[in-house]
């Protein structure tokens, strides 16, 4: 195990030197743009990850991408309120959402299937409000952020620059996952994983970690969306809000392996260049296939690899180590 965890640090310092020079080496702005969203996905997929990996599978996460997204933007347009500030309004509103859905879950005792339903079900409550208050959100035809150009109003010429805001954002999703993992956070919701009762009877306030957990996921979560609609400049409820995207995030995360901290990032970047290749070859005529192929890949995934990519080949390098000793 401590072989495994030396290999993965050197692994990760190569893969960050790597992530870091990538952006000067390739001059294509097209493949920089991909790389770009490879890396936002990649953070909102370990931000839905927090959760997910102790036994808390959110499926609605897409309210709090749309709560990010869609309140910079309007405050912007709007009232030319600047994104600098408006995207920690977007946060807040987002943490407080989190905080009302994540109490009343809690507080009733909804677990596993139940949970991922309500979830399920906000989600698509958050797309049905955004297209039902349409003359100001856009409705489903999507909303566009009024382009000035200038830096206070987080508008960069190079789109470089979007890249290692979310290069970073990653790097600080990753750290905060060892934080966790050296905390008694991680004692404290494992034990509640496997038994909220006995945990209970140890003095474990169930309440208090399950909503420390879940309101840090959704904070990450909004600013992973805030992050998406001021690079993309255009957001509506298919892209960045509803059941769609939600259940697209939970999809990255269980392909690459939502128990490894690599495994979002593996996952984002297979499903993120299997539906940019499958637009691009394919066009219109295949518009859905994309989906088709890694919802198939994901179930065959589940079947034989229930730890993702990531974790499969970790636990498997785990075996081949120990018959060598």
């Amino acid at each position: 195990m401590q072989a495994i965890n030396k290999y993965g640090f050197y692994g990760q310092i190569i893969l960050l030197v790597v992530l870091v020079m990538l952006p000067f080496i390739i001059t294509s702005s097209y493949l920089n743009h991909i790389m770009t969203l490879i890396l936002l996905w990649s953070f909102v997929a370990t931000a839905w990850a927090y959760m997910a990996r102790f036994g808390m599978v959110s499926l609605g996460h897409g309210i709090f991408l749309g709560i990010g997204a869609y309140f910079p933007t309007m405050m912007f347009n709007y009232w030319s309120f600047t994104p600098w500030i408006g995207i920690w309004v977007g946060v807040a509103i987002a943490v407080a959402t989190a905080a009302v859905l994540g109490y009343a879950c809690f507080r009733f005792g909804l677990l596993g299937d139940y949970f991922a339903l309500v979830t399920l079900a906000v989600a698509e409550v958050s797309a049905l409000t955004i297209m039902a208050f349409r003359e100001t959100t856009g409705g489903s035809l999507g909303y566009t952020l009024r382009a000035t150009g200038k830096i206070s109003d987080m508008q960069f010429s190079d789109k470089r620059v979007y890249y290692f805001i979310a290069l970073i954002l990653l790097i600080g999703a990753v750290y905060i996952w060892r934080r966790i993992d050296r905390s008694p956070i991680r004692l404290a919701l494992t034990a509640i994983e496997e038994s909220e009762i006995a945990a209970a009877s140890l003095g474990v306030s169930v309440i208090r970690y399950k909503m420390m957990i879940t309101l840090l996921s959704a904070g990450l979560t909004a600013l992973g969306g805030a992050l998406y609609a001021q690079y993309v400049t255009y957001v509506s409820p298919d892209t960045i809000a509803g059941v769609g995207v939600s259940l697209s995030v939970c999809f990255k995360a269980i392909l690459g392996g939502m128990f490894t901290v690599l495994g979002p990032f593996v996952g984002s970047t297979i499903i993120v260049a299997l539906e940019e290749y499958v637009r691009i070859s394919m066009g219109a005529s295949f518009l859905g296939l994309s989906q088709i192929i890694f919802g198939i890949s994901l179930l065959i995934m589940i079947i034989f690899l229930p730890k993702g990519i990531m974790g499969s080949m970790s636990l498997a390098i785990s075996r081949k180590l120990n018959r060598i000793d």
